[in-house]
C-alpha cells in the first residue's frame, strides 16, 4: 500500500522542520505539500502544489499533480488516491499572528478557516490521520482571542471524525523565524532558564524541530485514542 503525507504550512517554522522529518524518515512514498507558493526544494518524493488556499476545495489537484509528473512518476499517487487504496496522513502547521495578518478577522481566516478547509480536503482525499499544531493555551471558551481561535479550530477538527486526530500544543516555539517577533524574543530570553535547569517541561520553550519530530513519530505510531492532545512536555519526550 502506498503511504502519502499531505502537509500544509511548509514555509513556516514547524512546517519546514516537519517536511525535513518526513523526507528523512523514508516512511512515506510521496509527500504532497500544499501552499501559496513552492519552496526552493527538490526531492523525488516531494510534490509541491501551489495556489490560493482559500480556494483549495475547487483546486483541480489531479491536473496539478500531473503537471509536476512530466515522466509519469507520480501516476501511482493519482491512482492510489482515486482508488482509495492509499494510506494518507495529513499534517497542518498553518498559523500566523494578528500583527502579521493585519486584523483579528484575517487572523481567524488563516488560523481557523484555512486549517478547516485543508482538513476537509484531506478527508475527501481519504486521509485517516490528521495532525495539527495548535497552542498550549488552546480553549474555545478562552477570553484570550488567540487561544480561543486555536480552541475553536480543535473543536471543529473533531467534527471530521478522522480515525486519529492529534492536537499538538507546544509552548513558546524556538527557531529561526522569517519575521521578527519582539514579544517572543523577550519571552524566550526570560524562559530559557527553565530549559537550562530542565524544569516546568510543559511550559518551557520547545524547539521547532522537536515539535516536528514528535508529529512524525506520532503519525507512524498506533494509538488507541481517536483524539489525542499532545502536550509540550510529551513532545520533548518523544523527540529525545
Amino acid at each position: 500500500m502506498i503511504k502519502i503525507a499531505l502537509i500544509s504550512g511548509t514555509s513556516g517554522l514547524v512546517g519546514m522542520q516537519l517536511l525535513h522529518q518526513l523526507l528523512k524518515s523514508n516512511q512515506y512514498d510521496f509527500i504532497l505539500s500544499i501552499g501559496r507558493r513552492k519552496l526552493a526544494l527538490k526531492h523525488d518524493r516531494l510534490i509541491q502544489l501551489e495556489g490560493d488556499l482559500f480556494k483549495l476545495a475547487s483546486w483541480d489537484w489531479e491536473n496539478k499533480v500531473s503537471a509536476e509528473s512530466l515522466s509519469g512518476q507520480y501516476a501511482p499517487v493519482l491512482d492510489s488516491i482515486k482508488s482509495k487504496t492509499a494510506e494518507i496522513h495529513a499534517f497542518s502547521s498553518l498559523g500566523t499572528t494578528i500583527k502579521v495578518a493585519g486584523s483579528k478577522e484575517k487572523f481567524y481566516a488563516i488560523d481557523h478557516d484555512l486549517v478547516i478547509g485543508f482538513a476537509a480536503w484531506a478527508k475527501r482525499l481519504g486521509a485517516s490521520k490528521f495532525l495539527y499544531v495548535s497552542a498550549m493555551g488552546a480553549d474555545s471558551n478562552s477570553s484570550i482571542f488567540y487561544n480561543k481561535v486555536k480552541g475553536e479550530t480543535e473543536e471543529d477538527l473533531k467534527a471530521f471524525q478522522f480515525e486519529y486526530l492529534g492536537l499538538f500544543r507546544p509552548s513558546l516555539l524556538l527557531g529561526n523565524r522569517h519575521e521578527f517577533r519582539f514579544g517572543e524574543l523577550v519571552a524566550s530570553a526570560l524562559m530559557k532558564p527553565l530549559n537550562w535547569f530542565k524544569i516546568a517541561k510543559n511550559i518551557r520553550p520547545i524547539h521547532d524541530y522537536q515539535v516536528a519530530k514528535a508529529m512524525a513519530i506520532t503519525a507512524l505510531s498506533d494509538s488507541s485514542k481517536s483524539v489525542e492532545v499532545i502536550s509540550s512536555g510529551q513532545m520533548q519526550d518523544l523527540s529525545k
